[in-house]
């Protein structure tokens, strides 16, 4: 271990209780979706405390529309800030984003908890409560990582750009909005919950709506009808067909731990209008994940395609269709080369930090890296602590030392990416 490892493992020792109770006040505000106003004025003062160039700024709606990449289920994004903080280097060395979402899915029965979801209660080393994986541990490792290099008296070359964004769990708005602004950099890294684990490549996905359509009739001769229920089954059984047919073609050994890498599932099942009558109607909502190396639009025919098909299994698809509609949320794929500059320093600190190689995979699921790769050309890697299996379920926690292990990891690996221009003394 090196003085600068040194000096930053037994900062983050120093510092470790005041971070988690920071953690605790961040998890006590439910920043679901449109309620993000006050954590990210939280974050702002924290960031202007730690001497950082900042920028915050309400999402034009408006403005977001005209891209083609925006997908979100929000008309108006009023008291959904975003918050940039920049450390600035001295120039002349590479730029590194530290991107992270405040936005949180809503806490569900509360009866299914043992602690109350915005509580931030502590028990044996984890910290509980909504949001503590997905990602506002994640997060904390970021600040925490920036805030050491910052009082130890690093000055970097390249600059570090913390984006505390909203808006990910439903499609990326606030990140979108983030590179339309130009932070963007030379590379990023997103601390969502990997279990530590490096993700150099993620899927994407997308939303989808399908009608099913029947013939309506009374359920006492519902012979006289057809049932939008019974050929709805049709429809799922083939689409189930498509995701067999699609992960077959996945030769990936990044994939080789994942059992479906492209899953689709269908989410909600709407259908008929009365207990007595044949349903004429069924809608199918569900999601579409999408390879790191394929193009939306690409899988989007395909998908058509597949659906047309029908017609081949029952003959009732050939003069009713289905209709098949892109709606809501949308996650954009994306990969980082496995040899890239900035996969071989994180391997490294982690190395040097855990004292064992890391392990690299894919990610089962779409982050915001998808939407800085291929929109800001800001090549992004996700790792981070937390276990995603946690997030978005009743008891979600994270474990608190992992949160300070990635954030040694994170700080050490800033430095050999930005580089250091210059370290004062303390």
């Amino acid at each position: 271990m090196n003085r600068t490892q040194e000096n930053i493992h037994k900062w983050l020792i120093e510092n470790r209780e005041q971070a988690i109770i920071f953690l605790q006040d961040l998890v006590k505000l439910p920043s679901t979706q449109g309620n993000e106003g006050l954590i990210q004025s939280v974050i702002a003062t924290n960031f202007l405390q730690m001497g950082l160039e900042v920028h915050m700024w309400e999402l034009d709606g408006e403005d977001l529309k005209k891209h083609p990449y925006f997908f979100s289920t929000r008309e108006s994004f009023v008291e959904s800030p975003n918050v940039i903080g920049v450390l600035k280097g001295k120039g002349n060395g590479k730029s590194l984003i530290l991107n992270g979402h405040v936005d949180v899915v809503p806490a569900g029965d509360l009866s299914q908890w043992e602690n109350h979801p915005y509580h931030g209660v502590v028990q044996d080393g984890k910290m509980y409560g909504r949001g503590t994986t997905d990602m506002k541990g994640g997060n904390l490792s970021s600040y925490l990582a920036v805030k050491a290099i910052k009082e130890l008296g690093i000055q970097l070359k390249g600059d570090v750009i913390l984006q505390s964004v909203v808006e990910e769990e439903s499609g990326g708005a606030g990140t979108l909005a983030a590179v339309m602004k130009g932070f963007t950099a030379d590379a990023a890294i997103i601390p969502e919950p990997t279990n530590m684990k490096i993700f150099p490549k993620q899927q994407g996905s997308k939303w989808f709506r399908i009608r099913v359509k029947g013939r309506s009739a009374h359920g006492g001769t519902r012979y006289h009808g057809v049932s939008a229920i019974e050929k709805s089954a049709i429809v799922v059984k083939h689409i189930e067909g498509l995701e067999t047919v699609r992960n077959q073609r996945i030769n990936d050994p990044l994939y080789a731990n994942i059992p479906i890498p492209v899953p689709i599932n269908i989410g909600t099942i709407k259908g008929g209008e009365w207990p007595s009558s044949v349903a004429d109607l069924v809608l199918l909502e569900g999601r579409i994940g999408i390879a790191p190396n394929e193009i939306i639009e690409d899988v989007q025919r395909e998908f058509k395609e597949w659906l047309k098909k029908l017609e081949n299994i029952d003959p009732w698809f050939k003069k009713h269709p289905v209709e098949l509609e892109w709606f809501g949320a949308q996650w954009v794929p994306g990969c980082i080369d496995e040899n890239h500059p900035l996969m071989a320093i994180l391997k490294a600190k982690y190395k040097e930090v855990v004292g064992l190689d890391a392990v690299i995979e894919a990610s089962p699921w779409g982050t915001d890296g998808g939407l800085l790769t291929q929109v800001g050309k800001t090549p992004s890697i996700v790792f981070g602590p937390g276990i995603s299996s946690k997030a978005h379920f009743p008891n979600e926690y994270i474990e608190l030392d992992d949160i300070f292990l990635t954030a040694e990891i994170i700080a050490l690996t800033i430095i050999d990416w930005c580089q250091i221009a210059k370290i004062r003394k303390r």
